[in-house]
């Protein structure tokens, strides 16, 4: 099972087709303005948030507050984002438990719930061990499951990004995996690190770290091109290694729904603004981030794409 088109899904849309121009000047969210996270403090979710927000300050010229609310995958943070409905005061750090939430359980949101305001870029998975571990390859690792138990870390919940590309992996070598669930990345990489798994999943920001240190090794990612960063361009891909699995994890900003068209119109004309600052590039680059930012109607017009593609992916 492929999801490679996922990954060809930047050339799809431009830059915003949304009338924003002077939005800036027009409209006032108000001072006490907050970042919502539905994910745990250390993992790549709340990195990215904590970097959008403050890159928003810098635009926007005001103070925003980050809140994470944790649980089930997303699932409670997404709701309780729907309570600030017609709000231009609040936004929340989005990803892919955005789309595959209502795919895969019963939340009473879609993405269609919410306003679509910034799709940042795109963040890939590595799959790592500890350095002193015997496997070498992603290969390897699903040959061992093939014959005896292989504990993987799964953050993010039973239906998140992690449980997806491990049930991918699964279905296309036919194998299983012994699971372990942790609340956040940062938690599935302290795992892996302690022994009380053999295998994490992990965002490149989120790592990058261990792997400097070589306290983890990178046996591949997953993905079908390989990263052109310099520190990730010698990780193979799963496709090099005969495992047909993709996956393509966007980030971005997204308002609570029913908001004014000013309101729309501001956040997008703030998102191009921190799109087009260094502190835009620095996040990109310190997390390995893949850059295709996209905007307000462009943005919902991937959501609706990638929710498609999931669906033949998941098969649904």
């Amino acid at each position: 099972m492929t999801l490679a088109s996922l990954l060809a899904l930047s050339a799809c849309g431009g830059s915003g087709s949304d009338s924003s121009s002077g939005a800036g000047d027009k409209f006032n969210p108000g001072n006490r303005l907050t970042m919502i996270v539905p994910m745990s403090a250390g993992g790549g979710s709340d990195i990215a948030g904590r970097a959008i927000a403050k890159g928003f300050e810098g635009v926007t010229k005001k103070t925003i507050s980050v809140e994470n609310k944790p649980g089930g995958g997303g699932a409670v943070g997404y709701g309780a984002f729907m309570g600030n409905k017609g709000s231009a005061s609040h936004l929340l750090s989005t990803e892919t438990a955005l789309v595959n939430l209502p795919l895969t359980q019963k939340v009473p949101f879609t993405w269609r719930s919410f306003t679509p305001i910034m799709k940042v870029g795109q963040d890939s998975t590595i799959v790592v061990v500890p350095t002193a571990s015997k496997y070498k390859t992603c290969k390897e690792v699903v040959d061992a499951a093939k014959s005896g138990a292989v504990r993987v870390s799964v953050s993010g919940g039973a239906t998140g990004n992690d449980a997806i590309q491990f049930s991918l992996i699964e279905k296309d070598q036919g194998v299983k995996f012994q699971r372990v669930p942790y609340e956040s990345g940062g938690e599935a990489i302290a795992a892996v690190l302690g022994g009380h798994v053999d295998v994490a999943l992990a965002n490149p920001g989120e790592v990058m770290g261990q792997l400097d240190a070589k306290e983890v090794r990178g046996l591949c990612m997953i993905g079908e091109e390989r990263y052109t960063y310099d520190k990730l361009k010698d990780i193979p891909t799963t496709v090099e290694q005969g495992i047909n699995v993709t996956f393509a994890q966007f980030r971005g900003v997204i308002a609570p729904g029913d908001i004014k068209p000013e309101a729309k119109d501001y956040w997008v004309a703030k998102a191009k603004e921190y799109a087009a600052s260094t502190s835009f590039e620095e996040y990109m680059e310190k997390n390995y981030m893949q850059t295709d930012p996209k905007f307000g109607d462009d943005f919902a017009n991937y959501l609706e794409t990638y929710e498609q593609e999931l669906k033949k992916g998941l098969g649904k």
